[in-house]
């Protein structure tokens, strides 16, 4: 049976192939294409932020209490990596590069942080708690992320 933990590790690396799309386009200097991928990226975190926010978290929290825990600390992660997603936007559209490198640079530390946090504490943690529950939220989840 896929776990949570699995499956949103995966949607995860996911996203992080989408970044590094983003990442080669700078590397050559291609504006434009960087600009497509990087939108690419933010849409695939969006999605995969909201799957969390309107899904995973609430299920978390109904079924053990606890709303002030961890889900309210990704949640306020989520909401600096959204700034800093749409800051580093903001610099492709300007066509300034430097100042993308150093947003992108921000948010590839924030990411990995927020993924080891989620995937070493708070995935496991929802796996323990949401083992009856994983397969329809299995597949309301990867339903949402399909939508995204």
């Amino acid at each position: 049976m896929t776990t949570i933990k699995n499956f949103m590790t995966e949607d995860h690396r996911h996203c992080d192939d989408l970044f590094a799309d983003a990442e080669q386009a700078i590397g050559k200097k291609d504006i434009a294409a960087a600009k497509g991928a990087f939108e690419h990226f933010q849409a695939a975190m969006l999605a995969h932020f909201n799957t969390e926010e309107k899904t995973l978290f609430p299920t978390f929290e109904a079924k053990t209490g606890m709303s002030m825990g961890p889900t309210q600390v990704m949640r306020m992660e989520h909401i600096q990596l959204r700034a800093l997603m749409e800051n580093a936007l903001e610099a492709l559209a300007q066509g300034n590069i430097d100042e993308y490198i150093g947003q992108a640079d921000t948010l590839v530390i924030m990411m990995q942080q927020h993924n080891m946090k989620e995937e070493n504490m708070l995935y496991p943690m929802c796996d323990q708690h949401l083992s009856a529950e994983t397969p329809d939220l299995l597949a309301h989840i990867e339903a949402e992320l399909g939508e995204g």
